[in-house]
């Protein structure tokens, strides 16, 4: 996919101390994000997808994390060696992030307007006033139903849908260039789903921005990426445009994720497909490829060497030793 990379990650390897000592929850991973373009991260539940998003923002809580190696090139300027007081002014204009679940990453104690208009002082210098004015804007422009009341409510006070609305608008409050997005949808039911999601959508085509969209949901990813990275135990296994990768997977373990999908011809649960095994525990990770004991073609050479990413016909990437044609 042709087009200028507003980020590029370069090697990222984050390890978090465990009682067995370092445990690499994210395994020398590189890509790039080009302007205005939507990236997916898919995997299963532990493969190092939020670990990415949050270590794009130096937001690993450390310790127990750590960001051990790597670059993080924001147009050419690396954020992981940029000083804590130069990245805060970063965070929320340049890049931003909506995280999982609002009501922890909501503070309880402060009014919706209140958090609102914290970042639109920091960021862009608003008065008291001006930033009460533009966060009844964000509310309104999010689908906030009565915006003027809701300013003054709590998170408690709002449903699940409605908080993930203000962090919507809190994370594009600055108009960032990059967002980044974490399970945007958790625990909302499928039609408040499909809202914010469209939400998110408008406000992207409307401000241009680039969005890495963190989930293990494949229908939002048919729908709504141009690109997917497919990860598994820290690693990327495959990277490729969506439409490419939904046609003809590479990887045995994409394969096994789209094929796992449910569809309406299956009556019963015991005809889902379904990926054998687990995944590995990170305290013993196995050599070589960490998918080779769930895989169907893997042999000695998977189990002993770790498959180097390579590239696949149509601009893409696949670390397979024997990938699907």
């Amino acid at each position: 996919m042709a087009g200028t990379a507003l980020l590029s990650v370069r090697n990222l390897t984050v390890e978090f101390d465990g009682r067995a000592g370092r445990l690499r929850a994210v395994d020398a991973i590189s890509f790039d994000v080009l302007a205005e373009e939507t990236l997916a991260l898919v995997g299963e539940s532990g493969c190092g997808k939020t670990v990415t998003g949050l270590s794009l923002l130096r937001l690993v809580p450390q310790p127990p994390g750590h960001i051990v190696a790597g670059e993080v090139l924001l147009d050419g300027e690396d954020l992981l060696a940029l000083p804590e007081r130069a990245l805060r002014r970063l965070r929320g204009r340049d890049i931003a992030m909506i995280f999982q679940e609002p009501m922890t990453a909501l503070n309880p104690v402060f009014s919706i307007g209140a958090q609102l208009g914290t970042v639109l002082r920091r960021h862009q210098g608003l008065s008291r006033r001006a930033a009460r004015a533009r966060a009844l804007e964000l509310l309104e422009q999010v689908g906030i139903p009565e915006p003027a009341r809701r300013i003054d409510e709590y998170p408690h006070q709002l449903s699940g849908g409605q908080r993930q609305r203000v962090m919507i608008a809190m994370a594009l409050s600055c108009g960032p260039r990059l967002l980044v997005a974490d399970e945007p949808t958790t625990a909302l039911d499928v039609t408040t789903q499909a809202q914010v999601l469209a939400e998110i959508g408008r406000l992207q085509r409307e401000l241009r921005m680039a969005m890495i969209l963190v989930t293990h949901d494949l229908g939002i990813v048919a729908e709504s990426c141009d690109r997917a990275a497919v990860m598994y135990c820290g690693r990327i296994v495959e990277m490729r445009t969506t439409a490419a990768l939904f046609s003809t997977p590479h990887h045995p373990y994409t394969v096994g994720l789209l094929e796992a999908i449910p569809r309406i011809r299956e009556e019963r649960l015991a005809d889902l497909p379904v990926i054998p095994g687990r995944v590995p525990d990170l305290a013993q990770l196995p050599a070589g490829c960490h998918f080779a004991a769930r895989c169907p073609r893997a042999t000695d050479l998977c189990r002993e060497v770790v498959p180097a990413p390579l590239p696949t016909a149509d601009g893409g990437l696949v670390a397979c030793h024997h990938p699907y044609p």
